[in-house]
């Protein structure tokens, strides 16, 4: 265990020294930063074979105490993510630098210049469920924006976590970047003692449970941003186009049914079920996936009966709620009432239709006829995501580099006093470049 690794009572101690070594991590160069981000992917690769074997370990652990199947996807950690690990940390090297951006530069009078320039957010404890690819994504977006991370990931993935932290501690070290960028709490116990490090911590991002979430944001008076649920909706409108729409709505499902951003409620304008439904119910119920339907759905498709908490659920399995809806806003009111703001879609032909869906519909996400599984940083092109946020503030929608960095005003004077211009002995004159 290093330095870096919590010990018991020590989450206090450990959160001053990451905010010391911050202010240091905000001054580090674009080339610094991508270089250790080379050299990150490059040990991670390298010991892939002793990466698997925690893995493994890990995985015969959560079989061993009956772990849920999706969960046990989310847990494992094979060459297919190793490869997708390793392709993001490439893209996110080639990214723009997100720092020392010049966002407005104004001259308020002769010789007096004001610039407003980002910077990072300064120390982010990101708390996350059993993906131990998050943890990578997590601190490499950390990294790339100059912030440093405290981590404390799920107990299911603690072999496969502590591995990879290692791996990517020693790396960053080793290309030159201060030792408190980054911070693996390994005990459950000490969440509560990282929640009153007001003074060491800027932000919070909590990545589990809906209950998990909101005992984190009772529990600390540090900023939260992120997500609890993940109950997205799909809306076929009267002008569907059934042939896209059934293998969009399998994707959205089934594509990786354990994910925040798969369709959990589909809504069904009633001019467009009897063609929509019953190839829809063939498709899916081929894949495994069972359809709770509303009394109207249960008239086109042979569907186990819904009910109503059913449109409040984020099922992360292989079950998909069905309402039927009159029109366009009945599915909108539906949306903004059951859903968690997180990525909505709309299936049509219409341009009115969907504009005034992507008006009224008060998420994070909104589309049209594409699958919700898009809502992810990496296919945004941020490189990666530290998770999605659901509220309005900073940043909204997956969260990368630009949600991880801030800004300060910087104003460079000549001498320059208030007075003179309260008492009108001069006068701004505001003019931008």
């Amino acid at each position: 265990m290093d330095d870096r690794t919590a010990a018991p009572r020590g989450i206090a101690a450990l959160a001053r020294k990451v905010k010391s070594d911050s202010f240091q991590m905000a001054s580090l160069s674009e080339d610094l930063r991508n270089k250790a981000l080379a050299m990150i992917s490059d040990a991670l690769v390298e010991n892939k074979a002793a990466i698997f074997a925690a893995n493994e370990a890990d995985l015969a652990a959560g079989t061993e105490i009956g772990l849920p199947g999706p969960v046990m996807k989310r847990l494992k950690f094979d060459e297919a993510k190793l490869r997708d690990a390793a392709e993001g940390l490439a893209g996110l090297i080639s990214l723009p630098d997100p720092l020392f951006r010049t966002l407005l530069e104004r001259e308020l009078d002769d010789g007096l210049l004001l610039r407003q320039i980002t910077c990072p957010i300064g120390v982010i404890g990101v708390i996350f469920e059993s993906r131990p690819d998050a943890l990578i994504q997590i601190a490499s977006l950390c990294l790339k924006s100059g912030n440093c991370a405290i981590l404390k990931g799920g107990s299911e993935a603690m072999r496969t976590n502590k591995i990879l932290y290692d791996l990517i501690f020693g790396a960053g070290v080793r290309a030159g970047v201060p030792e408190g960028f980054l911070a693996l709490v390994e005990s459950r116990a000490d969440i509560d003692e990282l929640l009153t490090c007001h003074e060491s911590i800027d932000l919070l991002i909590p990545r589990g449970s809906n209950e998990f979430v909101r005992h984190i944001m009772a529990r600390s008076s540090i900023p939260v941003m992120g997500h609890s649920d993940g109950v997205c909706h799909i809306f076929a409108d009267k002008s569907v186009d059934a042939a896209k729409a059934v293998p969009l709505i399998r994707d959205a499902k089934t594509q990786y049914v354990a994910a925040c951003n798969a369709v959990e409620s589909l809504l069904v304008h009633s001019e467009a079920a009897a063609r929509l439904l019953p190839p829809l119910y063939a498709d899916l119920t081929a894949c495994g996936v069972k359809l709770r339907g509303c009394p109207r759905t249960l008239d086109f498709i042979p569907a186990e009966p819904a009910e109503e908490a059913d449109f409040d659920r984020e099922y992360l399995d292989y079950v998909l709620s069905v309402r039927i809806v009159d029109d366009l806003d009945a599915a909108i009111a539906h949306i903004n009432r059951h859903g968690s703001h997180h990525t909505d879609c709309i299936l049509t032909e219409d341009d009115s239709s969907a504009e005034r869906f992507m008006l009224l519909v008060d998420s994070a996400g909104v589309y049209r006829n594409c699958s919700t599984r898009f809502a992810d940083g990496f296919r945004y092109g941020f490189g990666a995501e530290v998770g999605i946020s659901t509220g309005k503030l900073h940043a909204r929608g997956p969260v990368g580099l630009q949600g991880l960095v801030t800004y300060k005003y910087r104003l460079y004077g000549q001498g320059h006093i208030v007075g003179d211009y309260a008492e009108g002995r001069k006068s701004f004159h505001f003019k931008d470049p």
